[in-house]
């Protein structure tokens, strides 16, 4: 028989030991795995800096409609209309007791056409500044198609730059006050082509869901054609705001809509005058296009594969070859088809769909 003091020293040992492995347990790295994977998987490498870099430029194309509103307020002149519907601009200031102008000008959009010694007499319609607002306004329409390159940072601001090249057609000029005393200036071109270069400075403000709401600005040069007499000419920079109203497509992919205002000028010298006609030509701009990112991983080298999210062969991880990327991709499946046909709407009058 085992006697009472063999008995009590067995159980203490037996106490002991699961006293250990109770501690070992409970001071075990819960950040360490119970099974070596190591021995498994293969350690990703990173991925390299230069890819990181480009998977940071978003490239942007676009297309839309435009609207102009040119504007002249004419206030350092007078107008005289002719019975032959010639309409002549000349400073308010000029002695025409003679019943003649010495100097005036009957176009002043895109270039200035001077005429000498205008007579007139008592028929003919004259007007100044002095006492009436002679503004001349016309409406213009354009085709804008543009290129942007931008950078985001913290997942908010952007910054980049830009190219729109943009057909425009101008049209009449008239009257605000005097459209039927005063004739219509039709522009001498039917058609145009003007260019920009510009600046981005954006930041994203709303999210909801995949869809994100962008103010932004554009500030930079416009260029005109050789319509223009540009040895009369002298312009600004332009500054555009606007809202951009972003679909998230996928992580690569996005569409967007933005409405903006353009605000710009130019300035036309009269030759044989120190005086000059500006010409505002703000744009309302209603734009859709899309913008593509530089993926971040390279696409897998293998043919066959089909999986359909991001993964590793080896220690390299590699984007899916099977999943667009045009489609959000879900992290833990491609989700090339989240909806199932039967619950398609062009299949949601079949009973036993499947």
């Amino acid at each position: 028989m085992i006697n009472t003091a063999k008995l009590y020293y067995i159980q203490i040992t037996l106490l002991l030991v699961l006293m250990a492995a109770s501690v070992d347990v409970n001071g075990q790295d819960d950040d360490k795995p119970t099974i070596p994977l190591d021995h498994f998987y293969a350690k990703p490498q990173n991925v390299s800096a230069l890819r990181i870099l480009l998977s940071k430029l978003h490239f942007g194309f676009s297309t839309g409609y435009g609207r102009t509103f040119y504007k002249q307020n004419l206030d350092d002149y007078a107008i005289l209309q002719l019975q032959d519907s010639t309409t002549v601009l000349f400073d308010k200031n000029t002695d025409i007791s003679g019943g003649a102008i010495p100097v005036g000008y009957n176009y002043w959009f895109n270039t200035a056409k001077q005429v000498d010694s205008v007579a007139f007499t008592s028929s003919d319609y004259l007007i100044s500044s002095d006492s009436s607002d002679l503004t001349f306004r016309a409406p213009g329409t354009s085709i804008p198609l543009m290129a942007t390159i931008h950078v985001e940072f913290m997942e908010k601001y952007k910054i980049g730059g830009g190219f729109m090249f943009e057909y425009h057609r101008p049209g009449k000029f008239s009257s605000k006050n005097f459209s039927g005393d005063i004739a219509s200036i039709t522009p001498d071109f039917g058609s145009t082509f003007y260019k920009k270069y510009f600046l981005i400075l954006g930041a994203k403000v709303y999210r909801y869901y995949e869809y994100t709401l962008a103010v932004d600005a554009e500030i930079g040069a416009f260029k005109l054609s050789k319509k223009f007499n540009k040895s009369l000419i002298q312009k600004g920079v332009f500054v555009n705001v606007g809202a951009t109203i972003e679909r998230e497509l996928s992580e690569y992919f996005t569409a967007f809509i933005r409405p903006s205002y353009d605000i710009k000028n130019y300035t036309i010298n009269l030759p044989e005058s120190s005086s000059s006609v500006s010409t505002s030509m703000n744009a309302f701009y209603l734009g859709v296009g899309i913008t593509y990112r530089i993926p971040e991983l390279r696409k897998c080298f293998i043919k066959e594969c089909t999986t359909q999210v991001n993964h590793q062969h080896g220690n390299a991880k590699y984007r899916s070859r099977m999943h667009p990327f045009y489609k959000k991709q879900n992290p833990h499946h491609g989700e090339n088809f989240p909806k199932l046909f039967r619950n398609k709407r062009k299949n949601k009058n079949k009973m036993n769909a499947y």
